[in-house]
């Protein structure tokens, strides 16, 4: 008996970077977004389909991921995309926001999974917040 690790290509990495925590959300939700259903998000209404979400988390890096990793699940419960987020309410550990979107009948990309691997939102040398974003595809 053996066994062998071959490489896997599997990931998408993405690097969002924007003036305030707020942009940080709305630009991870629409890179998110173009992964799975290209050029979508291009229309300049907020789409019928909306959903409420309130999220707690241990700190703001956390609670991005676990952002995306909501609109995800939602975006295959309704067979749908995602393409604006409106914040009602944000504290480093909790968001509590409406997501708007529009259903589509197939996907160009579907994601397993955002990982927290390499995520870290932090303020640049820019004085911008940044963080890396991993998706499992």
């Amino acid at each position: 008996m053996k066994y062998e690790f071959h490489p896997h290509t599997a990931d998408i990495r993405m690097k969002v970077e924007a003036h305030t925590i707020k942009e940080v959300f709305e630009a991870a939700l629409l890179g998110m977004s173009e992964i799975m259903k290209e050029g979508f998000c291009n229309r300049p209404s907020k789409g019928p389909l909306k959903v409420d979400l309130r999220i707690t988390s241990k700190d703001r890096t956390c609670l991005l991921i676990d952002f995306l990793s909501e609109a995800l699940s939602v975006s295959y419960d309704e067979k749908a995309v995602f393409c604006q987020l409106e914040i009602k309410k944000m504290k480093s550990n909790l968001l509590e926001a409406s997501i708007y979107g529009a259903a589509i009948d197939k996907l160009d990309e579907e994601i397993k999974a955002v990982t927290y691997h390499e995520a870290n939102l932090i303020k640049n040398q820019q004085n911008k917040w940044e963080t890396f974003i991993i998706f499992d595809i």
